[in-house]
């Protein structure tokens, strides 16, 4: 019986010495698997939906980086312009008279100074007003002549005041005929039979129909010359917005390669009959790197006080859809990482951002797809 008790009492300390153990184990060692594993999934948490890129790869792609600002879709207008001259930055030179072409010394292309000649006519009518302005000459020489033979002859006491002021008068006419001969001569660019055309203003020429040996009338055009330093942009905008625009309004001018701030310089009062639309005329610098007859985006901001400008607005083209979530990528230091929102209304080709944005947040606008892109193939090699 001793033998029994003893067995009992060893094995029953055996299983507290154990128990204890297991106890003491647990607190000095607590489990740490759980742990990693949150982490772990915080961590990639953080890194989905980001797209890690330099500023030169940022440049280099030509990613539009905007930086948001309350607005609304009723506050800017957005419409297709093009680049034109301004009234004193192009020329159209014709012949001015019929004749032959007999020297070409400007081509499409070249730079032209204002008064160089461009081209010379052989003309019948050049000669003509060449002789005219001779004869013009003569006479007033002739009357010169005699204006100085009576005024001696009045001096002398032979002849009467009235004979000297008749001469004085004939004079005075041939005086102002010959002027006028020698102005027309010089207007039309006459030198004996040839006919001199010049060019009025300075810059290219950027239409040379002018043909050597063909023979012209006064109306034939020649060349065409551009100034490219004075140059405007016109903006075709329907009716009811053209009411909305005022002298002044500041404005953004958008090509292929640049984007320029520029500011409206007039409305026209009508509407194009067939078109509908009115011309907004926007001013432009010599720094624009705009050419003439290129075709551009204009948006127009309006100092409109009635309109709501209390919301996010974000081009179009910056809203992506990311497994089947609206997304808009917000730049970052590593690059841009992808922010779902909800949008709400739109309006050409603007978007308006109801949740997910605020005020100075920098994103991604034009060739946001390009991110896109390169989130898919990141996820795709993931």
């Amino acid at each position: 019986m001793n033998n029994k008790r003893l067995i009992a009492v060893f094995a029953a300390a055996l299983i507290f010495v154990a128990i204890a153990g297991v106890l003491v184990g647990k607190y000095l060692f607590p489990p740490t698997v759980s742990a990693p594993v949150a982490e772990q999934e915080e961590d990639h948490a953080e890194e989905e939906g980001m797209v890690e890129l330099t500023d030169e790869q940022i440049k280099t792609s030509k990613i539009e980086v905007i930086t948001l600002t309350p607005s609304s879709l009723e506050a800017q207008i957005i419409a297709q312009g093009s680049v034109a001259p301004t009234p004193q930055g192009q020329a159209i030179l014709s012949a001015g008279a019929e004749g032959r072409v007999t020297r070409i010394q400007k081509r499409l292309g070249d730079p032209v100074r204002r008064g160089e000649i461009l081209a010379t006519i052989e003309s019948r009518e050049a000669a003509g007003i060449s002789s005219e302005v001779k004869a013009a000459a003569a006479r007033a020489a002739l009357a010169q002549s005699q204006l100085a033979r009576e005024q001696r002859l009045f001096d002398e006491k032979i002849t009467a005041r009235a004979d000297l002021e008749s001469a004085r008068a004939e004079n005075q006419q041939a005086a102002a005929e010959a002027s006028r001969a020698r102005q027309a001569a010089a207007a039309a660019g006459v030198s004996g039979r040839f006919i001199a055309v010049r060019a009025p203003i300075g810059g290219r020429i950027t239409s040379a129909p002018a043909i050597l040996g063909s023979y012209v009338t006064a109306q034939d055009e020649l060349f065409r010359i551009a100034n490219p330093d004075r140059i405007q942009i016109e903006a075709q905008v329907p009716a009811e917005d053209a009411r909305r625009i005022n002298v002044g309004d500041t404005a953004t001018v958008e090509n292929s390669a640049d984007e320029i701030t520029t500011r409206v310089l007039a409305v026209t009062p009508a509407a194009d009959p067939e078109n509908r639309a009115a011309i907004v005329v926007l001013e432009s610098s010599a720094d624009a790197r705009l050419v003439p007859g290129e075709y551009v985006r204009v948006k127009i901001m309006l100092n409109d006080s009635s309109t709501d400008t209390s919301k996010m607005i974000v081009p179009a083209e910056a809203v992506q859809t990311v497994e089947g979530r609206e997304v808009v990528f917000v730049r970052t230091k590593e690059g841009f990482r992808a922010r779902p929102v909800r949008t709400g209304a739109r309006g050409g080709d603007r978007v308006e951002i109801l949740e997910g944005l605020s005020a100075g947040t920098n994103i991604a606008g034009r060739n946001a797809f390009l991110l896109k892109s390169e989130l898919g193939r990141g996820e795709a090699e993931h």
